[in-house]
């Protein structure tokens, strides 16, 4: 899938035994009709659908562990989108899962782009064996293929726009990484799902949690948020609540 936000659980890329980003993302949900509560604030003044996915026995076989993963997707007035997602472990066991929102970004120009908020960080640089390496520039901008993992992030970051005059807001919470990729041309000759070109209008920034993955004890629930606005290309980092 090329575009929208593919759900990645319970694994994230290709670390680990599974099929690449897990199975959530290829599976039917159900509507959840009966959700526990979350607070007043996911409530107010949205529209939203609550999801509910559970493992099949196929599931089962490449990841043995009983679970119940509740996904809220709702969109307010101002046009904000917020999903949140909820995974409690009904196994008799502990288990451990990365995850990701797997957020593609529709750009005008990905050169002309620029994403704040990731400055000074560790990343590890899937280009390079996953080794680690720390962000020098005051900004990340885009000339060739990039494939990162940016370690212990901020809860806000801001993906600029400049030609559409757009700049794309991400907050986050239970998400301490964040994953920037773009395949660039090289790597998007090689993909049958994507077009030679495609890559200079798009652009992945992913709130996500890799490197530590998480880990439940037997009744235990995990929550991930992640809210995305559009504002004026005037907001920078300069405005964001770090």
């Amino acid at each position: 899938m090329r575009g929208g936000i593919p759900i990645c659980f319970p694994q994230f890329g290709n670390c680990g035994s599974l099929e690449q980003h897990g199975f959530a993302r290829n599976k039917i949900w159900v509507i959840d009709d009966d959700p526990p509560p979350l607070p007043p604030s996911d409530y107010n003044g949205k529209v939203y659908v609550d999801l509910l996915l559970k493992p099949t026995e196929e599931d089962m076989k490449c990841w043995p562990h009983c679970f119940e993963f509740r996904l809220r997707v709702a969109l307010a007035m101002d046009g904000n989108l917020s999903m949140i997602s909820r995974v409690r472990n009904i196994n008799g066991k502990p288990f451990s899962f990365s995850f990701g929102y797997h957020t593609y970004f529709s750009v005008s120009d990905v050169s002309e782009v620029r994403i704040e908020g990731l400055e000074t960080l560790d990343y590890l640089d899937n280009l390079h064996q996953r080794e680690r390496f720390t962000e020098q520039g005051d900004a990340i901008t885009f000339e060739s293929e990039v494939d990162r993992v940016y370690l212990s992030s901020p809860n806000v970051i801001a993906v600029l726009d400049h030609e559409r005059k757009r700049t794309c807001v991400l907050r986050k919470e239970g998400l301490p990484d964040v994953v920037v990729w773009n395949p660039w041309e090289k790597k998007s000759k090689t993909m049958i799902d994507f077009g030679d070109e495609e890559y200079k209008q798009m652009l992945c920034v992913d709130a996500a949690a890799i490197e530590k993955p998480i880990t439940l004890k037997p009744g235990e629930e995990w929550t991930g948020r992640l809210e995305l606005s559009a504002v004026p290309s005037s907001y920078c980092s300069d405005h964001l609540d770090f």
